[in-house]
């Protein structure tokens, strides 16, 4: 037995499939095709049920894939063990929704860095459906989302801020009513791809508003632009930490009731990195508290 067939086990089991397995390790399909076989001649027992054509897993073969996790976890965290780094150096891949990409995630990574020179963190835009889906097959270490309606017991939720939703209107409009804004003015909307996208749309049609659609983007820097120039207005996530230069915009509060986009770091319970996305997490906590993003003002290293 060797960790690079548990590996590959655990990603078939990730993925579904042989050839989706393969190409997560980087192998051929008929490599992993070998490699298991290899296991089950080692172990004596079958691991798929092959009157099927899809790569299922028999009972016997998902209790092996727990065990051949764990093992793998063991595995990887020997080196830093040995070492004393806990973790701390090497490489680490966060996702991002894009409403964190030019606040809280330069923020609290810069803190992260400038603490531990040694670790490489990438950094992994997305939505957070696709987010979600990378860290449960493990192509991501963690991802800060928005809360999905759905979790695996396997993946670990750690809420870092509820981020009302707000009317966004250029300097120049006037009214302080949100509902008869938005059915005056053209509607910048939110992509609906997006798990926001869809908050915002399910409450229109709850309150009956119907809007005026103009564009509909998935970048809210671009949006904050197109409201500024006065093409219209729209809803996004008030941001729990400002960029540097945040756009001059209106901001008004929506109706009682409104959703609140909850924000939150997403790992899997068995993550070889708990050590490093504890301190990460500890630096978007203080990101969050501090509110803006200020590149010549970083606080003072976090003991």
């Amino acid at each position: 037995m060797s960790i690079r067939n548990l590996r590959t086990l655990i990603a078939v089991a990730d993925h579904g499939t042989f050839s989706a397995a393969a190409e997560a390790v980087f192998v051929t399909h008929a490599a992993v095709s070998q490699q298991m076989k290899s296991l089950e001649a080692e172990w004596q027992v079958q691991l798929f049920d092959r009157s099927r054509r899809s790569s299922d897993l028999t009972p016997v073969g998902r209790a092996l894939v727990a065990q051949a996790r764990e093992v793998v976890a063991a595995y990887d965290r020997m080196v830093p063990m040995v070492l004393g780094d806990s973790g701390l150096s090497g490489e680490v891949t966060i996702g991002a929704v894009p409403t964190s990409l030019t606040g809280l995630m330069p923020f609290s990574m810069a803190m992260l860095k400038r603490d531990y020179p040694e670790l490489h963190v990438r950094v992994v835009p997305g939505e957070t459906i696709a987010l979600v889906e990378q860290v449960e097959r493990g192509a991501l270490d963690a991802a800060i989302v928005t809360r999905p309606s759905w979790t695996r017991e396997r993946l670990d939720w750690r809420e870092l801020a509820v981020e009302p939703l707000e009317l966004l209107a250029a300097r120049d409009v006037e009214g302080e009513d949100a509902r008869t804004l938005l059915e005056r003015y053209p509607f910048i909307r939110f992509s609906r791809r997006a798990v926001v996208g869809g908050m915002i749309e399910t409450w229109l049609q709850k309150q009956g508003i119907e809007v005026r659609d103009s564009m509909e983007l998935e970048n809210l820097d671009i949006i904050f632009g197109m409201v500024a120039a006065n093409l219209g207005v729209s809803i996004a996530p008030r941001r729990c930490v400002l960029p540097p230069h945040d756009q001059a915009l209106r901001r008004l509060s929506l109706p009682e009731g409104a959703p609140m986009r909850h924000l939150g770091l997403l790992s899997r319970a068995d993550t070889v990195k708990r050590r490093v996305l504890d301190e990460l997490i500890r630096r978007l906590d203080k990101a969050i508290e501090v509110g803006r993003f200020d590149p010549a003002a970083i606080p003072p290293t976090i003991g």
